[in-house]
């Protein structure tokens, strides 16, 4: 890729001691590019770049975002160090194609459409090589080229993170694109080979209307069931009609399975707007108002009535200022996070901080960075002040790892030794730093089987569990009607005339299954308020799909909850295990993961992890 640049460099008339060619608008003319594009700005600087801050925060690093036609729009972080090698190309306004500017990240993102890694003596100006570029080009829902997202850096040390930092970023940002286009009037399904990522920013995404026609993917999506998607039926995808897709519940996961055999699971997020509904009365606000939904969700407020409930916040009040790690279980949606918060909200540590680390959620390139930190010039990107890491920051309060079981083996080990010493060292650094958190883990995996399968540190598992605490389902908590009337006290507080819950719904929501837990049951107070417009929720205000599921459940697709999610997995791992031939089968396959897989009848997800068990990946 980079001989083929250079190759369009000299085509194009530049040497390698030339001088950058300035290409530059301003004024009126620059105010009408980012008018142009000032929807994929406001999703880059609103939606995107607050998850990142670590990296803005370093001085000798800069985040781009650039036109269709390489025009710089906007740039985010201190651009004092680049402005002083090139004080004119690091300009708003300025274009840095290739044969302007010579072989550079943006530049070449834009020639061949694809994710680029320019190290500083790829560059083909000399005068540009004192830099390392990553990019990615950016495509909306349509599949045009929307822009390009670059991280630019002085470190000379080649590392995946800016790389990774970069995938990550553009495919949120064209999720982004994708979803605020269509989410008002089209049908958004999300799917993952893991039921905890549905939503990641790694997960596929399709976009559907009420027929069933697919009218926009992201490119993951694409690639994960490999073909083209554009005007496709749904049914023509996955064994699943449409009806029943619609009449399961939103946003709570269920399981896909593919034309080509592949397992998924997915989540539905419905269309904003809802069709057909009549709203034409008001009425006086019952005492939802009285529900102080502003007060600290201490362990006491948690306490509603549920007695399972109850005695999870009793046995971890008694530990709660001691230092017994707690291990919390449940389901996806039961509110595991908002349980450990009001723990810490309870405990002498309120005043520190409390920090919560989405184990599965970051990038396998990023973990280790991101929790123990490093020193400054550790790798591409690195803050020149260096990083303190998530688990210093949660130094004197509380640290919430959630997802636990989902941590890549190297950090389990590395976790192990902060754990033992209750120290951390940084990456690049010889020095050790004390650390004192209250430690509080959360899973949905069965860590005992994980440890017998060797992909879980039994000593890690010994030293994560102190006191074991199973959080109900939000089907078997019997405190739903005080949970519903905070709830909606919560999500109306703003309201001068709140609405209230009629008797009819208010039954509908304590007999419903609510697969989703408390995530789903949040989303649907929050749709049938604002369909009520400050009367009575009544059943006419309900989402469509919740009431579908109730109608129709008995088509409904089998839920998916974190027992049988790892019961499925369990399943395909026992039956790759009992499978001598699957290496084999693997070799055969020009070592494709996806063509194995399928002639294997398992999940991609499960066979990467044999092969990672057996040092091939």
């Amino acid at each position: 890729m980079i001989e083929k640049s250079w190759q369009r460099c000299r085509e194009a008339g530049l040497l390698h001691n030339s001088n950058p060619i300035i290409e530059m608008e301003t004024g009126h003319a620059f105010a009408q590019s980012l008018d142009e594009h000032s929807s994929i700005l406001a999703t880059t600087q609103q939606k995107v770049l607050p998850f990142y801050d670590s990296l803005l925060s370093n001085s000798n690093c800069l985040i781009t975002l650039a036109s269709p036609s390489g025009q710089v729009l906007n740039s985010w972080g201190e651009q004092r160090f680049f402005s002083k090698h090139q004080p004119q190309v690091f300009q708003n306004g300025v274009h840095w194609q290739e044969s302007l500017i010579g072989t550079n990240a943006i530049g070449t993102a834009l020639e061949t459409g694809s994710i680029v890694q320019v190290f500083h003596d790829e560059h083909f100006l000399t005068s540009n090589r004192f830099m390392t570029g990553s990019a990615a080009p950016l495509f909306d829902a349509d599949r045009k080229m929307a822009g390009v997202l670059s991280i630019s850096s002085d470190a000379y040390m080649p590392t995946a993170h800016t790389l990774g930092m970069v995938k990550l970023m553009s495919q949120a940002i064209e999720n982004q694109l994708i979803a605020s286009q269509f989410q008002q009037d089209h049908y958004l399904l999300w799917f993952n080979t893991s039921a905890e990522n549905i939503d990641s920013q790694w997960s596929s995404l399709l976009v559907f209307n009420e027929h069933g026609i697919i009218v926009s993917a992201n490119r993951r999506a694409e690639v994960v069931l490999g073909q083209d998607l554009a005007l496709q039926r749904l049914d023509q995808i996955f064994d699943l009609k449409l009806e029943q897709l619609l009449s399961h519940p939103a946003y709570a996961p269920m399981a896909l399975i593919s034309h080509s055999q592949f397992n998924f699971f997915a989540m539905l997020t419905p269309p904003k707007l809802a069709q057909g509904r009549q709203i034409d009365y008001r009425i006086a606000p019952t005492k939802n108002n009285q529900v102080d939904a502003n007060a600290p969700l201490t362990l006491d407020r948690l306490n509603m009535g549920d007695a399972r409930l109850a005695k999870a916040i009793k046995q971890s009040s008694r530990i709660l200022n001691t230092d017994i790690p707690i291990l919390i279980h449940g389901e996806t949606g039961v509110g595991k996070e908002v349980f450990v918060n009001a723990l810490h909200l309870s405990s002498e540590r309120k005043h520190a901080p409390m920090i919560a680390v989405n184990c599965a959620a970051i990038p396998a390139e990023l973990v280790e960075s991101e929790l123990f930190g490093y020193e400054k010039g550790a790798f591409t990107g690195a803050n020149q002040k260096g990083y303190i890491g998530l688990i210093r920051k949660a130094d004197k309060g509380t640290l919430f790892l959630d997802e636990l079981g989902d941590m890549p083996m190297n950090v389990q080990a590395r976790l192990l030794r902060v754990l033992q010493e209750r120290k951390v060292t940084p990456l690049g650094s010889t020095t050790s730093y004390p650390v004192d958190f209250k430690l509080v883990s959360a899973t949905n995996r069965n860590l005992k089987q994980d440890v017998e399968r060797g992909t879980f540190r039994q000593d890690l598992y010994y030293r994560v569990t102190g006191l074991n605490l199973s959080l109900p389902s939000l089907r078997e908590r019997t405190d739903k009607e005080a949970l519903v009337e905070f709830l909606l006290a919560k999500y109306t507080q703003d309201e001068l005339d709140p609405p209230r819950i009629s008797l009819e719904v208010l039954a509908m929501f304590k007999s419903h299954p609510w697969p989703g837990n408390i995530r789903q049951m949040v989303s649907v107070i929050q749709i049938a308020a604002a369909m009520a417009d400050n009367g009575t929720i009544s059943v006419e205000h309900l989402p469509d799909d919740f009431l579908h599921d109730i109608e129709q459940a008995s088509v409904a697709p089998p839920l998916v909850t974190s027992s049988n999610v790892a019961q499925l997995h369990s399943h395909e791992e026992e039956q790759l295990a009992q499978n001598d031939a699957w290496l084999d089968i693997y070799e055969k396959n020009g070592r494709n993961v996806t063509a194995t897989a399928k002639d294997l009848n398992i999940s991609r997800n499960t066979l990467y992890k044999r092969l990672r068990e057996q040092g091939l990946r």
